[in-house]
């Protein structure tokens, strides 16, 4: 068992590492006739996030992937979320050791890396958790999209850490916070519009078993 296992986790991981690439060398673009409808339906679904116009931006390039499926809507933009989260986090690690760089500055810094080390982990979890969810039906789909919704909840949270540890007063100044708060928060808008399109995957879903 433990072979197709790590078959499988390779196959994810490159199949991530192709989308993470697509996301950071093309840009996306405006949406033309022939992406029309998926471009509208990434419209409209971005208006449940709290900020649409990023949640638009940042996915629309991706219309003829996502097409008109809620799935694969929230599992873009987790994908975009992890993206930006790993570049984030490589830029925290080495800004630590910038030069000039406060004490205090370089302690909140420090714990920042810690936190989004794991905000990373989080999302790397469920983007992998919702690309193998396949056909799962019932309560084996509330299970695994649980597990999602706890770890996607649980990398914001780890991302608004970080911001916070950067606001307080012993920090208050330094260039090197203003340069990370910046980049962090980014990536907490970016979770939380992907958090957003999860749990609204996840309503549909129940709401389509309603109507059974």
């Amino acid at each position: 068992m433990e072979k197709p296992i790590f078959t499988l986790f390779l196959i994810l991981s490159f199949l991530l590492a192709i989308l993470s690439t697509t996301i950071a060398h093309h840009p996306p673009r405006s949406p033309t006739k022939h992406n029309k409808q998926p471009s509208s339906f990434i419209q409209s679904s971005c208006g449940a996030t709290r900020y649409p116009p990023l949640c638009y931006q940042s996915l629309s390039g991706f219309g003829s992937k996502i097409g008109r499926s809620h799935r694969q809507l929230a599992l873009t933009a987790l994908a975009v979320s992890l993206s930006k989260a790993r570049s984030t986090a490589r830029f925290v690690s080495r800004i630590k050791n910038a030069k000039g760089i406060k004490h205090r500055e370089f302690e909140a810094v420090k714990d920042c890396i810690d936190t989004m080390s794991d905000g990373v982990d989080q999302l790397t979890r469920s983007f992998e958790e919702l690309a193998n969810l396949g056909y799962t039906n019932g309560e084996d789909f509330m299970w695994h999209m649980n597990n999602v919704q706890t770890w996607v909840s649980t990398a914001l949270t780890d991302e608004s850490t970080c911001v916070d540890g950067l606001s307080d007063g012993h920090t208050k100044g330094g260039k090197v916070k203003g340069v990370v708060q910046k980049r962090v928060n980014s990536v907490a808008q970016l979770t939380s519009n992907a958090l957003a399109l999860v749990n609204r995957f996840v309503s549909r879903y129940k709401f389509a078993k309603l109507q059974v």
